[in-house]
């Protein structure tokens, strides 16, 4: 063996030390990183959002809609309130003002012997007597909604710990047929921008519409996916959503939205929002399934952290035969 070959080995045997220790504190490095357990986010609130109830005067809705109150109430994990996301009635277009009148009656009765928590109601359109006919406002059927919900205005702002809600009053009148439209006016624009505001950085916000301001189910609603024509109609999406989603990107303390209409059920996190479709109580009108979901609601979970979770409930809807 050559001087050359020794002093080429001793190098090698250097170096591999070397290497050796300055990889070593690398390692040690990374396994304390692995000891330490990731604060966990504690939830602030917890909510039922129950929506599209569309309760009728037959035995089906009525059994539906109590099964599905006391699913809740048997919940291990309770609940702090309901969020009802609107169509609490069927309001078929062909109704009198009598059967108008028994449905309510009957969405009042059911709900004040099944339930015990806080609930907080935002305007469907079937809420609204004849609003699939042309109408510009519907004024007067809104506000015999709002007596119904016993609501002051459609739309307002409550507060849950760490968590503010706002609920939207998304059901405008259409000069043609069908007679309605997601938007919100500018009034309620106005007062958005104003309640967003307002709200601390450091603290989240949810807001609730009965039409989703965005959802991808929506392609699979109404006769568009029949003919591909992948065209969602403004009764079924926001027409103002583009509007609302620049609104939303200035206020990253916006985390969910929470809608229905649809009957179905999706999950789409666009720009840091999770916006939540949470298909309906009744299902497909208190016939099984809506596609593929049957009838259901929704346990949502807020957390201190500014994220969202939801737990889908398939609820026993039907009488055991």
């Amino acid at each position: 063996m050559t001087s050359t070959q020794m002093h080429r080995k001793d190098f090698l045997r250097a170096l591999g030390l070397a290497s050796a220790a300055a990889i070593l504190p690398v390692f040690k490095s990374q396994a304390r990183a692995a000891m330490i357990t990731p604060a966990q986010p504690n939830r602030c609130v917890r909510a039922v959002h129950l929506t599209d109830i569309h309760i009728e005067t037959t035995d089906r809705a009525e059994y539906g809609f109590r099964a599905a109150l006391r699913s809740i109430r048997q919940l291990t994990d309770k609940p702090d309130f309901l969020l009802n996301g609107g169509d609490a009635i069927m309001n078929e277009i062909t109704e009198n003002p009598e059967s108008l009148s028994a449905e309510w009656g009957l969405f009042h009765s059911i709900l004040k012997e099944e339930n015990e928590l806080p609930v907080y109601h935002c305007i469907g359109n079937h809420d609204l007597k004849n609003f699939i006919l042309p109408d510009a406002s519907h004024s007067q059927a809104k506000q015999y909604a709002l007596q119904q919900y016993g609501l002051q205005k459609p739309y307002y702002h409550f507060k849950q710990n760490e968590w503010h809600f706002l609920v939207l009053d998304s059901i405008h009148g259409h000069t043609t047929f069908p007679g309605y439209y997601g938007k919100i006016d500018d009034e309620q624009m106005t007062w958005l921008r104003q309640e967003l505001a307002s709200i601390p950085a450091k603290e989240f916000v949810c807001i609730m519409s009965h039409i989703p301001i965005l959802a991808i189910c929506t392609l699979f609603d109404g006769s568009g996916v029949k003919h591909r024509q992948w065209n969602v109609p403004d009764n079924s999406l926001h027409a103002d959503a583009a509007a609302l989603r620049d609104l939303f990107f200035q206020y990253p303390n916006i985390r969910c939205c929470l809608s229905g209409h649809i009957h179905l059920v999706d999950h789409v996190n666009y720009l840091g929002i999770d916006y939540y479709c949470n298909g309906a109580v009744c299902g497909s009108w208190w016939k099984g399934k809506h596609q593929q979901f049957a009838p259901s609601y929704s346990v949502m979970n807020f957390y201190d952290d500014g994220s969202t979770e939801r737990e889908l409930v398939y609820y026993q809807w039907e009488k055991a035969v």
